[in-house]
């Protein structure tokens, strides 16, 4: 049996903990604050290299501090969730396929809030 000590967690673990930690800051935070903020006991290089993913994929944006960065998110936890589904559908030629399978699979409460959504205009 592996030892749970040494198993490596999955990346999307360790950055929606960091993303967390920016969101409960409430402003730019540098990779020591986050790394202390954090639950985990993660290496000063996890942090930077976690930052680092989270900056190239635009989920947070950073501004020289000292001699590093402070960085902050660019959006909320819903934003980041719209942006990722905008980037599955982009994948994808037939995007109104996508959009019609999508929509399959909405329980009614969903596809209800849905379409009050769209006749709304997205308010």
């Amino acid at each position: 049996m592996a030892d749970t000590e040494n198993e490596r967690r999955p990346s999307g673990e360790l950055e929606a903990s960091v993303l967390a930690a920016l969101w409960a800051a409430g402003g730019p935070r540098t990779a020591a604050q986050i790394r202390a903020s954090i639950p985990q006991p993660l290496a000063r290089t996890t942090v930077a290299t976690l930052l680092a993913r989270l900056y190239e994929k635009g989920a947070i944006d950073r501004s020289p501090a000292g001699r590093g960065f402070a960085y902050r998110p660019v959006e909320d936890a819903h934003g980041l969730t719209a942006r990722r589904m905008h980037r599955e559908l982009d994948q994808d030629a037939d995007r109104g396929l996508v959009l019609a399978r999508f929509i399959e699979g909405l329980n009614p409460e969903d596809e209800a809030e849905l379409r009050r959504l769209l006749e709304d205009g997205g308010q």
